[in-house]
């Protein structure tokens, strides 16, 4: 990934959340009462889209692993499906820095437990400090142990690691490598509490600049890895020996042998480099290093190899390629266990023309190349790459040689060998995760294939969404780093992302409401156009022209009916224009900087918002008249839309928690806006298509109502709410965009910073949102029908998710379904429900938010468990004293 994705939360975050902790309720806030409705909810497939930077395959258990991203969390292996399965989507708002995962640990003494060290940023665009995550059901459920310092999942050196690893002896001890002069920390007790190791005698002191004011480039990247030397130790006794990494050039390696008693530099090391990585090969008793002269994971400009014998205390420069001849530093580090002689590492900042991958089959004594050169600039590649699963990778590109597409990756800081399979390998890199598995064949002169092993790891930030109310396309996108995408089906890969210009980040994008063939977007891009336009539902594109002074993207608005644009860039101020932006002019009576829409009816109307100011244009955006309406948000979080189908009619949402915050609509185009006393605060707005009855389009939005944090609907112009995400679904901010689906009632298109484009439908016919009462107490009559289903299992614990059906006549205003487990079963963990179990027999009731269950209507819980010997399903489920069909 490039860095213009640090920003994406940050910037919208500024005004809002970062202001502080919101102010208590007044008194006279009205009391609302929040509905319930089972969602399912999925991704938009991209598959990939952003940097890898930790790969962790367990040491004692078959296929089991895990992956970190830096701002999308965590993800766990499926190995019967080739998926990931995300882990961290029950971080909620308040916590989204811990979606940025700095380091994971898998314990191979007990493989269901894994850890997470999390935190986004170490300056203060992250209000939070960091946290370690643990878990004894493989991330199914987390329990959370706050630390007193932030870390830094998406900081500079957050491809070095692992910060965080278990004791492969006693598992009960842990180390956690902090950055920000925090120093080297430990557990005793499974990662519940930790200490710093005080006698540890350095916290490292490389910064990437220390000239940045912001803190992000200038934080002391601290302590790195911590390895193990499992040879040195007994089952039940703490490792004597462990290796730490340290951000510092001339001390990069500590070691203790006394199980962290005492720590001394090593002897002999060499200076002016970084570890990047310390793996042990306990077997033959070496300790590979790699080595770069910056912390990654864009810079690197030199690097070498190093081989450390630990029973001498031999120093082996075991480099490639001469240092003179890298311009790249070394990080991606890997010992094959089944073979220990058999190393492998990557170029990680080798950008151009391509990453590089070498390999050593006796230890580092000598190495082969993943490609080299016959005669420049024509390549020999020992591999293969098949991108069929992600055709969008080549990024529409068709380069000059030597350069190729797609290309091996760049931003190759975690490659691991699987530990079970020699022919298995996955890496990381800036946009996708690779792997093979015919890995050997690059040994006996094959060639390997290499594909994405990504699917299920869902990692784009997301600026803008769409959805059309006609043509091909399902959903328009507009994402950081790779641009954005046109998905005419939610379930499948789309072939390119939108190119005729490839931005690096679209910022905004808009379709003509009653010609949707007509698409705009704008966007960010180092040499070249910052608008395009589409005329045929966004599968083509062309290049605008760019007015004066234009250096990034900002907003943009179509006219209802296609015929003219305003634009709102960065670098200059609003422009409106007829056509398709062969020349534009300015706007006046509107600020540089506005956030600008379009009204949906009245192709000459437009809308801008900047400061606290609404301001309107009624002539195609050649003038803006500020409105007398007051109250609204002083800053400038806040996002705006126009009503599709009714002239005039405005939602806006924004605000920040010292101020002005929540939801206001305007039915006089924006002249005066009425606030919505049951919203405490809001982000974002969205319609979708109304419900059975309903004679107003359906809202959605990202807020807090009733003083609950979520994802809402209204289907009766925001009188009642229903919350349709549950705790388990959150996806930490969510703050950027909303919107429903036009042609599909129920469907809702989320935002997220780090998790790509969620979706989910209802089980909702139609019916909308009836406001419900709480009360749990009454019992339900008529029939019921369950779906009982185990969504994982593993040694000793599973996952499963429960669906009662209402499939009588009369609406339930509460519910309580009991069952018996056949083997013994116990629950560990339940959501969206409460429970209780006596031996077997285990009763979940309703919860306040999701008693009120209509003729037809379904409500959901899932719940985390333990199992031996079998896993049999439940057999019967009663609703109250009446049996309900098992589905």
């Amino acid at each position: 990934m490039r860095r213009t994705r640090i920003l994406t939360a940050v910037l919208a975050l500024a005004a809002g959340l970062l202001a502080g902790s919101p102010p208590a309720l007044a008194a006279s806030t009205p009391k609302v009462t929040l509905a319930a409705d089972t969602y399912t909810w999925k991704n938009a497939r991209i598959d990939g889209g952003g940097f890898v930077p930790g790969i962790v395959f367990n040491r004692s258990e078959k296929n089991l692993a895990y992956a970190r991203t830096d701002i999308g969390g965590a993800y766990r292996w499926q190995e019967s499906a080739k998926t990931w399965t995300p882990l961290t989507d029950s971080i909620g708002w308040d916590d989204w820095g811990h979606t940025g995962v700095v380091s994971l640990a898998s314990d191979s003494v007990d493989p269901n437990k894994v850890y997470a060290a999390v935190g986004t940023y170490t300056n203060s665009w992250d209000p939070g400090n960091g946290a370690v995550l643990r878990s004894a059901d493989r991330g199914a459920s987390w329990q959370k142990t706050a630390l007193p310092f932030k870390l830094g999942g998406n900081m500079p050196g957050r491809g070095m690691g692992e910060r965080l690893a278990i004791d492969p002896n006693k598992d009960s001890v842990l180390y956690l490598g902090a950055p920000s002069g925090k120093g080297l920390w430990r557990s005793t007790d499974s990662g519940v509490t930790w200490s710093q190791v005080t006698n540890f005698p350095n916290v490292g002191n490389y910064v990437q600049d220390s000239g940045d004011t912001s803190g992000y480039a200038s934080d002391n990247q601290g302590i790195v890895w911590v390895t193990f030397d499992e040879s040195t130790g007994t089952s039940g006794s703490a490792t004597r020996t462990i290796y730490v990494g340290v951000a510092d050039k001339d001390n990069a390696v500590y070691r203790s042998t006394d199980a962290g008693a005492s720590w001394t530099r090593l002897a002999g090391q060499p200076t002016g480099y970084l570890a990047h990585k310390g793996v042990l090969d306990a077997k033959n008793g070496y300790l590979y290093l790699a080595y770069s002269d910056k912390g990654g994971p864009y810079d690197g400009g030199k690097g070498q190899l190093w081989r450390y014998a630990t029973a001498t205390g031999t120093w082996t420069n075991i480099s490639p390629v001469a240092e003179a001849d890298t311009y790249y530093g070394f990080s991606g580090l890997s010992v094959d266990r089944r073979h220990p002689g058999t190393v492998m590492a990557t170029a990680y900042s080798s950008w151009w023309p391509d990453t590089q991958i070498f390999r050593s089959t006796d230890s580092g004594g000598t190495w082969t190349k993943a490609w080299d050169y016959t005669s420049y600039p024509n390549r020999s590649n020992r591999y293969t790459m098949d991108v069929s699963s992600s055709p969008w990778l080549t990024f529409g590109a068709n380069p000059s040689p030597p350069e190729q597409s797609p290309k091996l990756g760049w931003m190759t800081e975690a490659l691991e060998i699987d530990p079970f399979n020699s022919d298995r390998m996955m890496y990381g890199t800036g946009d996708t995760l690779y792997g093979t598995e015919d890995l050997t064949k690059w040994d006996s002169g094959g060639q390997f294939t290499v594909k994405p092993m990504v699917q299920g790891l869902e990692e784009t930030a997301v600026n803008d969404l769409a959805a059309p109310p006609s043509g091909g396309a399902q959903l328009f996108s507009a994402l950081g780093d790779i641009g954005g995408f046109r998905h005419t089906d939610l379930t499948k890969v789309p072939s390119m992302m939108f190119t005729s210009p490839t931005f690096t980040t679209t910022t905004s994008l808009d379709f003509a409401e009653t010609n949707p063939n007509t698409v705009v977007r704008v966007g960010n891009l180092d040499s070249g156009p910052h608008i395009a336009f589409s005329t045929d539902n966004g599968a083509n594109w062309f290049a605008g022209t760019d007015p004066s002074g234009v250096s990034g993207g900002g907003t943009v608005a179509a006219a209802s009916d296609g015929s003219r644009f305003v634009w709102s860039p960065a670098g200059t101020g609003v422009q409106y224009t007829t056509g398709f932006g062969s020349s534009w002019s300015a706007s006046s009576g509107i600020p540089s900087g506005a956030t600008v829409e379009s009204d949906r009816v009245d192709p000459k109307t437009f809308y801008g918002f900047k400061s606290g100011k609404f301001y309107v244009s009624s002539d195609g955006g050649a003038t803006f008249t500020a409105s007398s309406a007051n109250g609204l948000p002083s800053g400038d979080s806040v996002r705006f839309k126009a009503l599709p189908g009714t002239k005039g009619d405005v939602w806006l949402a924004g605000g920040a928690s010292d101020g002005a915050y929540g939801l206001w609509h305007s039915t006089d185009g924006g002249a005066s806006f009425t606030k919505l006393s049951n919203v405490e605060q809001a982000d974002t707005i969205g319609f979708g298509k109304a419900a059975t009855g309903a004679s107003y389009q359906t809202l959605y939005t990202s807020a807090k109502i009733g003083g609950v944090r979520g994802i809402f609907r209204s289907t009766d112009k925001g009188v009642s709410w229903t919350r349709i995400n549950d705790d388990a679904h959150q996806w930490g901010w969510t703050g950027a965009a909303i919107t429903g689906d036009p042609r599909v009632y129920g469907r809702v298109y989320v935002s997220t910073n780090g998790r790509g484009v969620i979706y989910g439908d209802t089980s909702d016919t139609g019916g909308g949102d009836g406001g419900g009462g709480t009360d749990p107490t009454p019992t339900p009559t008529g029939a019921c029908t369950v779906t009982y289903k185990i969504t994982n299992q593993w040694s000793g614990g599973f996952q499963a998710d429960v669906q009662l059906s209402n499939t009588g006549s009369t609406a339930w205003s509460g519910w309580s379904l009991g069952w018996t487990f056949a083997d013994g079963q116990k629950i560990a963990q339940l959501w969206n429900a409460d429970h209780t179990q006596s031996g077997a027999a285990v009763t979940a009731k309703n919860v306040g938010w999701n008693g009120n269950v209509a003729a037809g209507a379904s409500v959901g819980f899932g719940f985390t468990g333990s199992w031996s010997g079998s896993n049999t399903k439940p057999t019967s489920f009663a609703l109250g004293d009446q049996s309900c069909t098992v589905a």
